[in-house]
Protein backbone atom coordinates (compact mmCIF):
# COMPACT_ATOMS: atom_id res chain seq x y z
CA UNK A 1 0.00 0.00 0.00
CA UNK A 2 1.22 3.85 -0.72
CA UNK A 3 0.24 6.93 -0.35
CA UNK A 4 -1.52 7.07 -3.96
CA UNK A 5 -3.25 4.22 -3.20
CA UNK A 6 -5.00 5.51 0.24
CA UNK A 7 -6.02 8.04 -1.65
CA UNK A 8 -7.68 6.60 -4.49
CA UNK A 9 -9.65 5.02 -1.74
CA UNK A 10 -10.25 7.94 0.07
CA UNK A 11 -11.48 10.34 -2.79
CA UNK A 12 -13.94 7.27 -4.01
CA UNK A 13 -15.95 8.23 -1.02
CA UNK A 14 -18.92 11.13 -1.70
CA UNK A 15 -18.02 14.17 -0.42
CA UNK A 16 -14.25 13.68 0.29
CA UNK A 17 -11.86 16.60 0.96
CA UNK A 18 -8.63 16.80 1.52
CA UNK A 19 -6.18 19.48 3.26
CA UNK A 20 -2.17 19.69 4.44
CA UNK A 21 -1.75 19.62 7.96
CA UNK A 22 0.66 20.35 10.64
CA UNK A 23 3.13 20.86 7.84
CA UNK A 24 3.66 17.10 6.78
CA UNK A 25 0.09 15.25 6.60
CA UNK A 26 -2.07 14.44 4.09
CA UNK A 27 -5.69 14.76 6.18
CA UNK A 28 -9.13 12.98 3.88
CA UNK A 29 -11.67 14.74 5.52
CA UNK A 30 -16.34 14.11 5.24
CA UNK A 31 -18.05 17.90 6.58
CA UNK A 32 -14.70 18.82 7.72
CA UNK A 33 -13.73 16.06 9.66
CA UNK A 34 -10.75 13.74 9.66
CA UNK A 35 -11.34 10.27 9.02
CA UNK A 36 -7.93 9.44 7.05
CA UNK A 37 -4.84 11.42 7.66
CA UNK A 38 -1.01 10.00 6.42
CA UNK A 39 2.39 11.52 6.52
CA UNK A 40 4.46 12.59 3.48
CA UNK A 41 7.87 11.43 4.24
CA UNK A 42 8.53 7.88 4.42
CA UNK A 43 7.82 5.62 6.04
CA UNK A 44 4.32 5.98 5.05
CA UNK A 45 2.52 5.56 8.26
CA UNK A 46 -2.07 6.07 8.54
CA UNK A 47 -4.54 6.52 11.06
CA UNK A 48 -7.56 5.64 10.84
CA UNK A 49 -10.10 5.66 13.22
CA UNK A 50 -11.69 1.79 14.04
CA UNK A 51 -14.44 0.71 16.44
CA UNK A 52 -14.63 0.32 20.04
CA UNK A 53 -14.25 -3.60 19.96
CA UNK A 54 -11.27 -3.03 17.12
CA UNK A 55 -9.20 -0.71 19.01
CA UNK A 56 -7.96 -2.79 22.19
CA UNK A 57 -6.86 -5.74 19.57
CA UNK A 58 -5.51 -3.92 16.96
CA UNK A 59 -3.56 -1.19 18.75
CA UNK A 60 -1.78 -4.02 20.47
CA UNK A 61 -1.01 -5.74 17.12
CA UNK A 62 2.38 -5.95 15.46
CA UNK A 63 2.83 -2.73 13.16
CA UNK A 64 0.11 -0.79 14.89
CA UNK A 65 -0.02 1.77 18.04
CA UNK A 66 -2.85 3.96 19.59
CA UNK A 67 -2.87 6.94 17.38
CA UNK A 68 -0.90 9.64 19.28
CA UNK A 69 -3.08 12.83 20.00
CA UNK A 70 -6.43 10.99 19.42
CA UNK A 71 -6.42 6.99 20.71
CA UNK A 72 -9.13 8.01 23.20
CA UNK A 73 -11.37 8.88 20.33
CA UNK A 74 -10.20 4.96 19.08
CA UNK A 75 -8.00 5.92 16.20
CA UNK A 76 -4.85 3.46 15.34
CA UNK A 77 -1.35 4.63 13.79
CA UNK A 78 -0.90 1.50 11.17
CA UNK A 79 2.78 1.93 11.46
CA UNK A 80 3.62 -1.26 9.13
CA UNK A 81 1.93 -0.99 6.21
CA UNK A 82 1.88 -4.79 5.10
CA UNK A 83 -0.16 -5.47 7.99
CA UNK A 84 -3.13 -5.54 5.41
CA UNK A 85 -3.55 -6.77 2.61
CA UNK A 86 -5.86 -4.17 -0.05
CA UNK A 87 -9.00 -5.58 0.87
CA UNK A 88 -8.32 -4.78 4.75
CA UNK A 89 -7.16 -1.31 3.61
CA UNK A 90 -10.33 -0.83 1.99
CA UNK A 91 -12.37 -1.74 4.95
CA UNK A 92 -10.77 0.20 8.06
CA UNK A 93 -10.70 3.43 5.31
CA UNK A 94 -14.27 2.97 4.36
CA UNK A 95 -15.09 2.52 8.00
CA UNK A 96 -13.22 5.32 9.34
CA UNK A 97 -14.97 7.21 6.87
CA UNK A 98 -18.28 5.97 8.30
CA UNK A 99 -17.83 5.85 12.05
CA UNK A 100 -16.97 10.15 11.79
CA UNK A 101 -19.53 10.43 9.20
CA UNK A 102 -22.14 9.17 11.75
CA UNK A 103 -20.87 11.70 14.29
CA UNK A 104 -21.05 14.85 11.88
CA UNK A 105 -24.44 17.03 12.92
CA UNK A 106 -27.59 16.65 11.17
CA UNK A 107 -26.81 20.12 9.51
CA UNK A 108 -23.76 19.24 7.68
CA UNK A 109 -24.70 16.01 6.88
CA UNK A 110 -28.02 17.83 4.74
CA UNK A 111 -25.24 20.11 3.56
CA UNK A 112 -23.58 16.88 2.10
CA UNK A 113 -26.38 15.76 0.05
Amino acid sequence: MDIESIRSICTQLPHVTEDVKWGDDLCFMIGDKMFCVTNFNPPLKVSVKVTDEEFAELSNSPGIIPAPYVARYKWILIEDMSRFNDKEWKHYVVQSYNLVKAKLPKKVVAQLK
